[in-house]
């Protein structure tokens, strides 16, 4: 018995690895693609092609159309539009900053769904986790610079993204033991194509674009067929996005919730990785300091969590 818990939770750590990457690369190459089309766009295509990937691929894995019907309607379609504001607010926030900094700005997450566990489940939190949230979010100020000449609005933009993650999560956590995670996928796709598809046929046109702020006109510009050269680009992201967010259910099926859970701060050194190489951005002082303080921050509310036994991620979503 023993060898086999070992065996599923060394696959639960993979999976969590595995799922980091994929969602490291498509910010990395969604941040590539912001300055090109629309946000709108972008997200329409990739959920497209992860949708026909999900339908095609994962849905016959866990036993065909008959996963996808589910009496939790309602509660997959709210938890569909907190992942598309949280999608929508980061690659935003990523148009405009340095990808590391938006990163960990994004990992405040774990914080936030502290806080809200509290407000919305009733869940009793110590003075210690208290004391890790403060750390956090001190890291986030140190992050956004206000009163200095670097300080950008546009930082808000992946704290929003964090707050609507952690609604994301908190309603993940009334229904992750009886919804598979192919259904979850499958209504959060079914989301993503919808409201992309509204906004593009509102303001696609690109008659509101035009104010020279990266994040306003990766919002507003309007919709041109991609090149030939970014169709390999759409298309794996477009699967990557799905099969991460497969993979990171995963993990938290077969690991405990303290073994997965820090592995997906492996997207933080990515991040530095792909800002450095593709973007020629590297942190600064004061960047690495808010980082410190966020990351070990988030890493102590896991930490705690386990040790206290409530469970804090064992049913944790993916992030995008």
């Amino acid at each position: 018995m023993q060898a086999a818990i070992t065996r599923a939770s060394l696959i639960g750590v993979l999976c969590a690895v595995g799922a980091s990457f994929f969602f490291s690369f498509n910010d990395m190459a969604i941040k590539f693609l912001s300055d090109g089309y629309a946000l709108h766009q972008v997200v329409l295509i990739r959920s497209v092609i992860g949708m026909g990937f999900l339908l095609a691929i994962l849905v016959p894995f866990e036993g065909g159309f008959q996963a996808l019907k589910t009496k939790r309607l309602g509660i997959h379609l709210l938890r569909g539009l907190s992942v598309v504001f949280a999608n929508m607010t980061f690659f935003l926030g990523l148009a405009a900053m340095p990808l590391a900094d938006a990163v960990a700005i994004f990992f405040i997450s774990p914080l936030v769904i502290t806080a809200f566990s509290v407000i919305f489940l009733g869940e009793t939190v110590g003075p210690r986790r208290w004391a890790a949230v403060g750390v956090g979010m001190l890291g986030v100020i140190v992050m956004m610079r206000p009163g200095s000449g670097t300080f950008q609005m546009a930082a808000f933009l992946p704290l929003a993204a964090a707050f609507g993650y952690a609604a994301l999560h908190t309603m993940t956590r009334k229904i992750g033991v009886t919804e598979k995670a192919t259904t979850m996928t499958f209504y959060i796709q079914v989301t993503f194509i919808v409201v992309s598809g509204a906004i593009g046929l509102g303001i696609g046109d690109g008659r509101f674009a035009g104010s020279g702020d990266p994040s306003l006109d990766f919002l507003l510009r309007s919709w041109t067929w991609p090149t030939w050269g970014d169709l390999p680009i759409f298309v794996v992201i477009g699967v990557g996005s799905t099969f991460g967010g497969y993979l990171i259910s995963q993990a938290y099926r077969l690991a405990e919730a303290g073994l997965a859970a820090p592995f997906e701060y492996i997207a933080m050194p990515l991040a530095i990785f792909w800002g450095v190489v593709v973007f020629d951005e590297w942190p600064d002082l004061t960047a690495w300091i808010g980082i410190a303080l966020i990351i070990g921050g988030g890493l102590y509310i896991f930490w705690r969590e386990t040790i206290v036994g409530s469970g804090f991620a064992a049913r944790k979503p993916k992030r995008r």
